[in-house]
């Protein structure tokens, strides 16, 4: 079962990089050298295909946007920093004693970076892998429609249940989805940082 989702996942992904033809922005523009200046990185062209999406600052040093459609690489780039905000605060969280009870035997002295391999052999990741493959292959419903030109923004599944967005102006809601994106960024370094720092030093929060 595991081996099966794994290569639906294989094969989903893969063809999010075929027939860039049908999506909503394409053609690509390619980056003339002559352009505007990237105002992030003034030494190179201004990326024209970023232009029009929230928090645009020109930055795209090796051209990814040349190439592969901006709606996907938002999408992606929107999903990562989501995932690390909640992975962030669940590492740290575990190593501050947050649990869920009844604790398994197994599970009791873990931390965060000594879970990993507890977790394989006891058949909990093999658990999250499909039901994380799972919610990827129901998402990418909506992505594969994205692309042919549904309208449907990057990131966009319709969860607000605080309606933070509710009434806002578009300015408002441009401002919102900035935070979104800077925070994501942040969030992305961070997780990274964090489990460095708990691998390379075996101790508690703040991992020094």
């Amino acid at each position: 079962m595991i081996r099966a989702l794994c290569a639906l996942l294989l094969a989903s992904g893969a063809s999010a990089f075929t027939s860039f033809g049908a999506v909503r922005n394409a053609p690509l523009s390619s980056t003339s050298i002559s352009a505007e200046k990237s105002a992030a990185l003034p030494f190179l062209p201004y990326p024209e295909n970023l232009k029009g999406y929230a928090g645009d600052v020109g930055f795209d040093p090796l051209g990814f946007s040349d190439w592969i459609p901006m709606d996907y690489l938002r999408e992606a780039e929107l999903k990562h920093g989501r995932i690390c905000m909640l992975a962030w605060l669940g590492f740290v969280s575990v190593d501050l004693g947050a649990r869920i009870y009844p604790l398994p035997e197994a599970y009791k002295g873990l931390t965060s970076a000594t879970a990993h391999d507890a977790l394989v052999e006891n058949g909990a990741m093999g658990q999250l892998l499909l039901f994380i493959g799972l919610a990827e292959m129901v998402s990418w419903i909506a992505i594969s429609q994205m692309l042919q030109g549904s309208g449907r923004a990057p990131g966009d599944f319709g969860l607000d249940p605080l309606n933070i967005l509710k009434g806002k102006s578009e300015e408002e809601v441009t401002r919102m989805q900035v935070r979104e994106l800077k925070n994501g960024r942040l969030a992305m370094l961070a997780f990274s940082g964090v489990v460095t720092q708990a691998v390379l030093t075996n101790g508690p929060f703040p991992y020094v």
